[in-house]
């Protein structure tokens, strides 16, 4: 039977929905904020996450996969140097301080800056629950204001719990994108799931595999096929004529700036698009040149030896799939000449990308109190504070689905530091203007 629990002992200032690098960010800025204030200026925060453990971008930890952020721009640096949750507080304690540092290198491992998130997280286990998925979000009135939120999570052990809140953090992530009409199965991945997947296949040994996509995920999943199946044909299906080296350049990035924020938020919408038109290839769509140059040079050597693996099927696009008794049969269709080639194969990855979720759809009854824009998005104040109608004194904050008010950064690390600092500044802001945390009726 279904237990239903209900905390009536605490009311929360904050409850933050998902546990992934920016709310981890916002759970640290708090903590270090109680932690040089007063009793009665502290916040009581708490977050649910639906994973069982920690965990950003797992499938993705290919073991040579650099970041493509400064450490620098980790969950505190540009917020508070002197915080002890930095990435080099971290190298210090794992004693890798004067290693890293001796490799001269802006950029770690993958594997490397996500056990940081680890580090960082379990630090701060006492704020967090895993195994909880939010399923509902109650508007609590107090007369005709809404005050709170009661916010019901499903357990581990089969129950569910419903906590009380005077403001809502949500931050669950991207999801991701698979093309119209597709379906994952152990022959079918995101590359979400690259790692475990391949694990799966280490004693088989497929003969052709797929990929589709663009990206940096796409050339990284390319490279890595490639190494891990070696007597696997590894064919590449994109759009264009060739990846598009991600624009990395000083100026160029001055888009993941605080400023830029700043000047992103204030333009108009005409603008606002231009300004992602002009600088989607510093984040979508784009690869680091240095993959890009590796793997036309494992290109060019495998047809110099003559055993080519490596195939890059360019200007084209992936038009059907349909499975075969031991695997799959893709056409794909040449797109200047309309020329359609059938291929079988053992393995399909779609390296299609994420998309944002609406907020909304998890908010339930609460998204009812939301301002919407004339496109039907969310109208988010500069603050991540979601505009809502005057009678609503709870809060309601959002990160990672802002880049129509915040642009590219807002699903990016590069801003995570400074906007945990700008959320907690409003929380502040907000809750002393009502009581201090206390109890229910």
């Amino acid at each position: 039977m279904n237990q239903v629990r209900r905390e009536t002992e605490t009311i929360y200032d904050v409850l933050g929905i998902g546990f992934g690098p920016s709310n981890l960010a916002l759970a640290i800025a708090i903590e270090e904020h109680n932690s040089r204030t007063t009793a009665d200026r502290r916040l009581k925060a708490a977050f649910w996450e639906k994973q069982p453990r920690f965990g950003w971008h797992r499938g993705m930890l290919i073991d040579d996969a650099t970041m493509q952020v400064s450490f620098l721009k980790d969950l505190v640096t540009m917020r508070d140097p002197t915080s002890g949750f930095s990435f080099l507080c971290y190298l210090k304690e794992r004693d890798r301080l004067v290693d890293f540092l001796n490799q001269k290198t802006l950029f770690p491992l993958r594997i490397e800056f996500h056990d940081y998130f680890e580090w960082a997280a379990a630090r701060l286990e006492h704020l967090v629950d895993y195994g909880h998925q939010v399923v509902g979000v109650e508007p609590v009135f107090e007369g005709d204001r809404v005050e709170y939120f009661d916010v019901t999570s499903t357990t581990p052990d089969g129950g569910s719990l419903v906590r009380r809140t005077r403001n809502l953090c949500v931050a669950t992530g991207m999801t991701p994108r698979i093309p119209n009409g597709a379906q994952v199965s152990d022959r079918v991945w995101h590359n979400r799931d690259l790692v475990p997947r391949v694990e799966e296949w280490a004693d088989r040994a497929p003969e052709r595999v797929m990929v589709l996509g663009a990206g940096q995920s796409a050339a990284e999943a390319v490279a890595y096929l490639h190494r891990k199946f070696p007597s696997a044909e590894v064919c590449a299906v994109f759009a264009k004529y060739g990846y598009t080296p991600a624009d990395d350049s000083p100026f160029a990035n001055r888009v993941f700036d605080p400023e830029g924020v700043d000047v992103f938020y204030q333009s108009p919408p005409e603008v606002k698009r231009s300004l992602m038109d002009y600088h989607r290839s510093t984040n979508y769509s784009a690869v680091d040149l240095e993959l890009i140059d590796a793997l036309y040079r494992a290109q060019y050597q495998e047809q110099v030896q003559g055993t080519r693996r490596l195939r890059f099927m360019n200007v084209s696009r992936l038009r059907e799939t349909a499975p075969t008794e031991d695997g799959l049969r893709v056409t794909v269709e040449h797109l200047p000449t309309g020329e359609r080639q059938s291929l079988d194969v053992d393995l399909l990855v779609y390296a299609t990308g994420y998309q944002l979720p609406d907020p909304g759809e998890l908010l339930g009854k609460a998204d009812k109190l939301c301002l919407r824009d004339d496109e039907d998005s969310l109208q988010v104040g500069r603050d991540h504070r979601v505009r809502v109608f005057d009678q609503v004194s709870a809060g309601i904050y959002v990160q990672g689905s802002t880049e129509h008010t915040h642009g590219i950064t807002s699903t990016l690390l590069s801003h995570t530091a400074m906007r945990s600092g700008e959320i907690l500044d409003s929380l502040l802001a907000h809750t002393h203007e009502v009581q201090p945390s206390g109890t229910i009726g």
